[in-house]
């Protein structure tokens, strides 16, 4: 007998859209607009439990663990797309942030929702990629439901992995067993049981935070700048010569001669500028201090 799951918040219909399908193309805009303010709301009620997952990730990368998100449908997505941004945009190996997604890559861009009905191929996931007590496994499951997840985090916890769980229905509702519960109470979907809609956009506001938080206390980030950018196209070579210019008294030729300089490295770049060291010298410093841009200054400067 297969499970009702109509008492689930992210099932339910939305008294605000019950007329969804007599709106016209403003009134549907509208009616968007006023639901998915509720995303910011949600996010901002569940801070607390967001920092707890940032401190917990980041102190476990630093010990040289990673992060893997881990979901079936467009909660798998969603963690897929925001792994595969931190390698350009923070200059991480590729394995330390990871997206596993039920069904594999064929999952990103062809439905197959019935994978997520298998608890065991979730904990076959984390088995096959030798998953243990440094890295961070977050779980993500609008329904928090999804059987696939929740054999991901139950076999995670038994690695002692640090767990997280990202869902869109309140604890009564559906509880875990995780280190960090994160619980994004959006409401009913305009479209009723569409997770994809707010639900969707709650949890990459989420993974915006704590990926892009978790690499500013890694170090990656001066100020508010891209200092670990990964320089592979024209966009980023330009961003990091700007980024050098912006923050130094040179000259984008001069930027661009010392980004080469320094093997296109804007935060060895810019320690060997201010230090006036050489590039190896600089570089020693930076490990010394784990890749922290700031306080290898402060050490210069003192």
């Amino acid at each position: 007998m297969f499970e009702n799951r109509g008492h689930l918040l992210t099932e339910q219909s939305n008294p605000n859209s019950q007329d969804l399908d007599r709106l016209d193309s403003l009134a549907l805009v509208d009616l968007f607009c006023q639901e998915d303010a509720r995303t910011i709301e949600a996010v901002a009620a569940s801070r607390e439990s967001i920092a707890r997952a940032i401190d917990r990730t980041a102190e476990s990368l630093r010990r040289g663990g990673r992060l893997f998100y881990i979901g079936a449908g467009t909660s798998g997505r969603l963690g897929v797309l925001d792994a595969a941004e931190c390698p350009p945009t923070f200059c991480t190996p590729p394995d330390m942030v990871q997206g596993i997604l039920a069904g594999g890559k064929d999952a990103l861009v062809r439905s197959s929702e019935a994978l997520e009905d298998r608890a065991e191929d979730g904990e076959a996931a984390i088995a096959h990629r030798d998953i243990g007590d440094n890295d961070v496994v977050v779980g993500i499951s609008a329904g928090g439901t999804t059987p696939y997840v929740r054999g991901a985090l139950r076999e995670a916890r038994r690695r002692n992995a640090t767990t997280v769980f990202i869902a869109c229905v309140p604890v009564e509702q559906v509880s875990a067993e995780v280190d960090v519960d994160i619980r994004l109470l959006v409401g009913p979907e305009v479209l009723a049981g569409s997770t994809r809609l707010k639900a969707g956009t709650v949890t990459k506001l989420v993974l915006n935070i704590l990926s892009t938080s978790v690499m500013v206390r890694l170090g990656k980030v001066f100020g508010n700048r891209m200092v670990d950018v990964s320089v592979t196209n024209r966009k980023l070579l330009d961003r990091a010569v700007r980024t050098i210019v912006d923050l130094t008294e040179l000259s984008r030729d001069e930027a661009a001669q010392l980004l080469d300089r320094c093997g296109n490295r804007v935060k060895l770049a810019l320690l060997v500028y201010w230090s006036d060291w050489e590039v190896e010298a600089a570089q020693s410093l930076l490990d010394k201090h784990q890749g922290q841009l700031r306080p290898a200054l402060d050490e210069v400067r003192g």
